[in-house]
């Protein structure tokens, strides 16, 4: 192998630089001019691109108990027409080992050879003074492999592969395992947006016209296995929307794939061979409250006997608009499914109603066979005709039931507003308030936009229930079938946590209710404790049938300093901001309720009617409270909270909901913006380590940055030595600054404004 053939050269180093970062980084690499090599043709393109972009990545990870090994293939474009030389850089575990590193050349497998930790930062720290490129500060403070890469084919893909083995931690009995997925956003994106400052705001749409190019990347994918030695539980990711396939007890495959989400991939699961197991995961910053995230899920091999027999009551909407669109027909098919689903020991009735109510029989019967007959034989014969009395179909629903330990649930199905009987929205809550004697759990489904959504919200809200919207965009059969069967098999209700000495607030959901088989329930709250509390108890109970339960979950851990898990405070938020909306849509706005909304949304970075915009790119972004725009931001917010029926309203009913119950930071690829619950990262918002950034007239200004304030400023210019040296003195600022060359950041009380 020599110089003069071309041949692949590889220089390989493992290093860990001084900085301490949390910032997402994927591997890149940076192309360099070839001075030491013969590069053809010449000359070499000046400027260089930033970074060569990303194509694809593919990741295959096993994981074995706790240890585990990736194996990563990117495939990265030279789109210029020249040989390039290039450095590669990759962020990869503080406790892992790497097991190989290749190249692709010519369909052969080449490796190189090992270089000193001392010779691979030098190399980093003369790139990145000498590029001037902020994007690089996100690979400060990462245990970095790098490599040198020759050749790089004009017009070509570039392929690299690497293979490294970590040990997991384990807190608190919850595994996680983390990959770098950001595929290095901010030393190749364009970093030329117009400003929301010169956008004009249309109050017809509630559109802005676009601030600059999306960010766009390859595709990602990864499938990682896990072989447990204790059954596996509460699999979870609150980075990426994944498929989980079980394979008996102690393992399971997990696979996602994505071409938006430029987040880091996170995954946590447990070990345990109870009932119901629990995963705890916490994170809390120096003198501020913590965050918490527990997991609750059954078994998987539950028997039917440890299944719990349930009372339920269908109530169908059969009113003369369920004709239009084939509403009827697939309400009846998704109907059936409910029914055939219903096991032996369960208890049902069928109801219908336009203006009264038709019932099936005069009390539940049995789910036997018969019963299931008889209740087929019901549905089929429906057809609709005539008005919508909601109040009086559930008071008739009500009576149904009678007291007992049996989980009680009731399903309301309607497509229409109240036009028959009582139709004001105040009066019929408090008649379902004053029918009801029972525990009842009440889940309404809305299909179409022609509902009532305050009716419909306050019916799931008020009755341990929660509201689901059928969009004419989306499958009703699909959408009710998938319901029913996730509530299909109880076993464990009535749940209550006792937290002992643990002092939480802000606690989502409010209150617990049912778990089911194949459920996870995740609860979120924070908690305000000024010492460590290390190996304390849980307790957790509930009823099985007749029985009651008690399950302690010992030896959980919630510090008052834990840096891992950032994730949650912004999870929390979001749930928060839900919460926030439904009391702002079911009983008037106040100032306060207001301001807090904002202020969530402002710093975390979350979509809400009062501060956010679709911009005619397609893409959501937030107005920075002191733009041109933000006043009417918040009027047009105060216009759609009031909505009760129609598109937006469904639309925003959607939104609320999903926050309410949300478990992830992620958006799908296809799912409709504005029913977005976070921003993503664009060239107008930047959500980095805990921090929201808008950007105004080309600087990232940080959203906890008010002028008005009186916190001590340092003025800094980029690149300078005093730059560099700041970095080095607060390795903290380094994610921040790798936004770019104009940022303004609130950091340890003071403000730090970095300027050309």
């Amino acid at each position: 192998m020599t110089h003069r053939s071309f041949a692949a050269i590889l220089g390989i180093a493992f290093s860990a630089f001084l900085f301490t970062s949390t910032a997402p980084a994927q591997g890149i690499i940076i192309p360099i001019v070839c001075d030491s090599r013969p590069c053809r043709p010449r000359p070499i393109p000046q400027p260089l691109p930033n970074a060569l972009p990303v194509k694809s990545i593919k990741l295959d990870t096993k994981i074995n108990g706790q240890v585990a090994t990736t194996h990563v293939e990117q495939v990265f474009r030279n789109d210029t027409q020249y040989t390039l030389e290039g450095t590669y850089f990759f962020p990869i575990p503080e406790t892992a080992s790497i097991v190989e590193f290749a190249i692709w050349e010519n369909g052969k497998k080449l490796v190189g050879e090992v270089r000193s930790r001392e010779e691979a930062r030098r190399i980093y720290d003369e790139i990145v003074r000498r590029q001037k490129d902020p994007g690089l500060l996100e690979y400060a403070g990462k245990d970095l492999f790098q490599a040198s890469i020759f050749p790089i084919p004009p017009n070509s893909d570039k392929k690299l592969e690497m293979t490294y083995s970590e040990v997991l931690k384990a807190d608190s009995g919850t595994v996680a395992y983390r990959y770098p997925l950001g595929t290095g956003r901010n030393v190749w994106a364009n970093r030329g947006p117009r400003q929301l400052e010169d956008a004009v705001y249309d109050r017809r749409d509630g559109r802005l016209t676009p601030l600059g190019p999306k960010q766009q990347f390859g595709t990602v994918s990864g499938s990682i296995e896990i072989v447990g030695k204790e059954a596996l539980r509460n699999i979870y990711s609150p980075s990426h929307k994944i498929d989980v396939t079980n394979k008996g007890e102690t393992a399971a495959k997990i696979s996602f794939e994505t071409t938006s989400n430029d987040s880091d991939f996170s995954l946590f699961y447990g070990l345990s061979n109870n009932d119901f197991g629990m995963s705890l995961v916490t994170y809390r910053e120096p003198g501020k409250d913590g965050y918490f995230l527990l997991m609750l899920s059954p078994k998987d091999n539950i028997s039917e006997k440890e299944l719990v027999s349930k009372d339920i009551v269908f109530v169908l909407d059969t009113s003369g608009s369920m004709a239009d669109e084939g509403k009827m027909d697939k309400a009846k098919k998704a109907l059936l499914f409910g029914i055939r689903t219903l096991r032996d020991g369960d208890r049902f009735n069928v109801i219908n109603f336009a203006g009264e109510e038709h019932m099936m029989e005069r009390g539940l019967i049995a789910a036997n066979a018969a019963g299931k007959k008889r209740g087929e034989e019901f549905v089929e014969r429906l057809s609709p005709n005539g008005g919508t009395n909601i109040n009086d179909s559930l008071i008739a629903s009500l009576k149904q039931f009678e007291k007992s330990d049996r989980p009680k649930m009731l399903v309301f199905m309607t497509d229409g507003l109240p036009t028959v009987g009582e139709t004001n929205v105040d009066k019929i809550i408090g008649n379902l308030k004053n029918a009801k004697n029972v525990d009842v759990r009440i889940f309404p489904f809305g299909f179409g936009y022609d509902v009532n959504t305050t009716l419909l919200d306050k019916i799931g809200t008020e009755n341990s229930g929660i509201s689901e919207y059928v969009q004419p965009k989306e499958d009703l059969e699909i959408k009710v079938s998938s319901f029913f069967q996730k509530v299909s098999s109880p076993v464990l209700a009535d749940l209550d946590l006792d937290f002992g000495p643990l002092l939480t607030e802000y606690t989502y959901p409010r209150k617990l209710t049912d778990l089911f088989r194949g459920m996870q329930m995740t609860i979120i709250g924070r908690y305000k404790n000024t010492n460590d509390l290390k190996n304390i108890t849980l307790k957790l109970t509930g009823k099985a049938g007749t029985e009651s339960r008690t399950f302690n979950y010992t030896n959980l851990d919630f510090p008052v300093r834990s840096d891992e898990n950032s994730f949650l405070p912004r999870l929390w938020a979001s749930r928060r901001v839900g919460w926030l909306l439904e009391q702002i849509r079911n009983n008037g706005e106040t100032k306060e309720v207001r301001d807090e909304l904002v202020q969530l949304r402002t710093r975390s970075g979350l979509v809400t009617p009062y501060t956010s915009y679709l911009a005619t790119d397609g893409s959501m972004a937030n107005v920075s409270r002191d733009a041109p725009a933000a006043m009417d931001m918040m009027v047009a917010g105060q216009t759609r909270a009031k909505e009760k029926s129609g598109a937006g309203a469904v639309t925003l009913s959607t939104q609320q909901n999903a926050m309410k119950v949300n478990s992830g930071l992620y958006d799908e690829d296809k799912k409709d913006v504005r029913e977005q619950i976070v921003l993503r990262n664009t060239m107008n918002n930047q959500f980095v380590a805990n921090k929201n950034f808008i950007n105004q007239n080309g600087v990232w200004v940080d959203s906890d940055f008010n002028p008005n304030s009186e916190r001590p400023e340092t003025g800094v210019k980029f690149a300078s030595d005093e730059y560099f040296k700041l970095i080095e003195r607060e390795p903290g600022l380094a994610p921040y600054l790798s936004l770019g060359d104009q940022v303004v950041v609130v950091w340890k009380g003071m403000v730090y404004r970095i300027t050309k």
